[in-house]
């Protein structure tokens, strides 16, 4: 084995982090100071308090206490800890049952005032349970249970013998409770037996006696299912810590706002609800802009507030003017009315003069790193070369990049926030660009407002929503329309606003799918394409009336119809409608010729088929058949194995009113293309179906652009915006069959 000399000591132990000789200071155990260390809150939030409490050691009791401090301290609260820690350190808080009701009442009170005298008497303070009046509590409790402890023995539950003694003496010690608790225990009972040991049985519980009839009752539906804004809060209960932001070098900023900023805001808003709308002109809306819309609109309709439709017209290569107007019509049709208009280049100038206050402030500079060197930087977690300029010289650089004396790319405005931090969102993000483009990320959006002692406005993040078998983002449906893989932005087979609504799809349905789903934040799941076309069907089967037409003609002749007679039959719009209502029926011809679907017939009869077939054979190729010869029977005494349906000449020689149909399939064979590198490879090439020639019944000649309708046995149709004088075209909604509402909608 070799030894290393005193002249060759090996490689020196890496030297422990800094703050675990100060948490072993305060009493904490070696296991529970490292797990604190491995949590970046948590290590960061005991820094915070044992420098606010001032010491570099104490007692371990009042260490454990400063630790559930900074592990389950209120975030509402933190006005009032340095506080609670003067309370704990001069021993007027000496326990943890002092210290757990300390922390309700101040998680009750938020950032109010704290009124000692109540604060006091909630947690216990002044108030003194000697040994011996737990001595004697203890002895009551254990001959109040002296039944149970001498049946159960040491299987006894310790812990409500202690908590029916803390009940009595809230501020006792517990320590106390449960070691005397435990010592009596052994008086009473002695020695451990090998039954006291062994672990107690499970008692299997028994099964209920089946009832004939079960019945079984629907759980209420819970408060935000009834109403998914309820767990917005209200203006005035905006003084919450919104986030916690955490530096390299240990400090804390709590994001919050203060009773003056929010009293301020509340009198400049009239304590109403303000949301905003923010879409970028840079395409036309898809389904996920209907969450967002619900949200934003929706939140500020229910509580008799205000929404901003707020363009961010920041990106003018990729925006036009088309894109702006579709919004603001799709936000109507969507059922949403906006409070104002407005646009992100309106505030420029308010951008620009906050810009200035940043410098000022020491908190932003003027950078000229090239992209590759700010990564580069960022990777290595240094400071730009520019980062400790003079506020002054940043002044004027700054006002040279607003008139364009330097040139695009050579320097841009960056925050000062914390080059250091594991958090490479706080890496000095650039704030402003030559263009004139104020560039915020999310991570460090309150990071800014506090620093410029701005209103902390509530921001909720919830999961994008992704469906099934189509692609969402707005670069992947420009690169579609584009290259004309779809015939526009409205295209049936899109998921935009407007191609749903083209396919004949209600804002209505699409509100309802919303908010069936409710307004989640968990994740970004794929929603099944099924679910949005249940809410869909759900809808149409209200309000879309029955009616007929025939895909792919067959020709039938009834031979014992006179030549020239015509039946006008009545048939429902509606299953429910009465048969004295005339206005709920329309008129189906049947004459002696009539054309069904070329699937209800087969030359050779089976049990699984209820359509046409023949009697007698006279070939074997379907595909040759032209023509069908059959008769009626007028009496109605044939017994029926099924049902069809057909359009019949309306007059001799006259051929049925001709129309275009388009069945759409879905657009994508995977069920999440998105995900895929070839994802164009993925379209689907049967997504459409254009069918010349389908037969419909008279009444339809009088539809136009957007009527809905059901096609009996096909399925929900609507008329296109493509339908001419000459020939209407129709668009498939949805099939009839409906593989996601047998499960029950979510």
């Amino acid at each position: 084995m070799a030894t290393a000399s005193d002249g060759d000591k090996g490689p020196a132990a890496a030297a422990p982090p800094p703050q675990l000789e100060s948490f072993l200071a305060i009493g904490l155990d070696q296991r529970t100071a490292e797990n604190a260390l491995a949590n970046r809150k948590v290590t960061a939030n005991l820094t915070a308090v044992i420098a606010e409490a001032g010491v570099t050691g104490c007692d371990k009791s009042v260490g454990n206490l400063l630790y559930t401090v900074a592990t389950k301290y209120p975030a509402n609260a933190l006005v009032h800890r340095p506080d609670l820690i003067k309370y704990i350190l001069s021993e007027k808080i000496k326990n943890s049952a002092q210290l757990d009701a300390a922390l309700s009442f101040l998680s009750t009170l938020g950032p109010d005032p704290l009124d000692p005298v109540k604060f006091e008497d909630a947690c216990g303070v002044g108030v003194v349970v000697s040994v011996e009046e737990i001595l004697s509590t203890i002895t009551d409790v254990l001959n109040e249970n002296m039944e149970a402890i001498v049946e159960q023995r040491y299987h006894i539950n310790v812990g409500s013998l202690c908590g029916q003694v803390r009940k009595r003496h809230p501020w006792g010690d517990a320590k106390l409770v449960k070691e005397e608790i435990e010592k009596r225990l052994v008086e009473i009972l002695g020695p451990k037996t090998e039954a006291d040991n062994a672990k107690p049985m499970k008692k299997k519980k028994e099964k209920p006696a089946k009832v004939e009839e079960e019945k079984t009752v629907a759980a209420p539906p819970s408060e935000e299912e009834l109403n998914p804004y309820s767990i917005f809060p209200q203006p005035e209960e905006n003084f919450k810590v919104h986030t916690e932001i955490f530096f390299s070098d240990g400090n804390i900023w709590r994001a919050h706002n203060t009773k003056s900023i929010l009293e301020k805001h509340l009198k400049l808003t009239g304590g109403k609800v303000m949301t905003r709308f923010p879409p970028e002109p840079n395409g036309y809306l898809h389904i996920g802009h209907a969450k967002a819309m619900f949200i934003d609109f929706g939140l500020a309709k229910e509580r008799n507030g205000h929404c901003y439709l707020r363009f961010d017209d920041t990106n003018p290569e990729a925006e036009k003017k088309e894109y702006i107007d579709h919004i603001q019509e799709i936000v109507t049709w969507m059922g949403w009315e906006p409070y104002k208009v407005t646009y992100t280049s309106d505030y420029f100038q308010d951008l620009y003069e906050l810009a200035i206050c940043l410098i000022q402030k020491g908190l932003a500079y003027v950078d000229h790193q090239t992209p590759e060197e700010i990564k580069e930087y960022r990777e290595k977690m240094m400071n730009s070369p520019w980062r400790d300029r003079p506020i002054e010289e940043s002044l004027k650089l700054f006002e040279d990049m607003r008139h364009g004396l330097i040139a695009e790319g050579k320097a841009t405005l960056r925050m000062k926030q914390d080059m250091q931090n594991d958090n490479k969102n706080m890496a000095d993000l650039i704030a402003y660009r030559i263009k004139a483009k104020f560039d915020i990320r999310r991570p460090s959006y309150y990071w800014l407002l506090v620093a410029l002692d701005q209103y902390q406005p509530y921001v909720w993040e919830y999961s994008r929503l992704n469906i099934s078998n189509n692609v969402m983002s707005k670069r992947k449906l420009n690169r579609l329309v584009t290259d004309k893989w779809v015939d526009g932005w409205d295209d049936p087979q899109l998921l935009t606003l407007a191609g749903l609504r083209r396919r004949g799809v209600s804002s209505t349905a699409i509100n309802s799918f919303i908010r069936g789903m409710g307004i989640t934040r968990s994740d970004n799941s794929l929603i099944r394409i099924e679910r949005l076309e249940y809410h869909i069907r759900e809808e149409l089967n209200k309000v879309a009336p029955r009616t007929l037409v025939v895909l792919h003609p067959l020709k039938v002749v009834i031979t014992n119809l006179d030549y020239g007679t015509i039946i006008n039959l009545d048939a429902k719009m509606w299953p429910n409608a009465p048969d004295s209502d005339a206005s709920a029926h329309y008129k189906v011809p049947f004459s002696r010729t009539v054309y069904i679907e070329q699937s209800d017939f087969r030359l050779k009869d089976s049990k699984d088929f209820y359509g046409l077939a023949p009697e007698v054979i006279y070939g074997d190729n379907p595909d040759s058949i032209v023509e069908i010869r059959a008769e009626y029977d007028p009496s109605k005494a044939t017994k029926l194995k099924g049902v069809l349906h057909w359009v019949a000449e309306p007059s001799p020689g006259v051929e049925p009113l001709k129309v275009e149909v388009r069945l759409f399939e879905k657009l994508f064979l995977s069920e999440n293309p998105a995900e895929l590198e070839d994802w164009l490879g993925d379209l689907n090439p049967q997504s459409k179906e254009v069918i010349k020639g389908a037969y419909a019944v008279p009444s339809l000649a009088n539809a136009v652009l957007g009527d809905k309708f059901q096609f009996e046995r096909l399925g929900y149709f609507t008329v296109d915006s493509d339908s001419t004088p000459e020939e209407l075209v129709f668009n498939r909604t949805v099939t009839l069959k409906d593989s996601y509402g047998k499960a029950g909608p979510k």
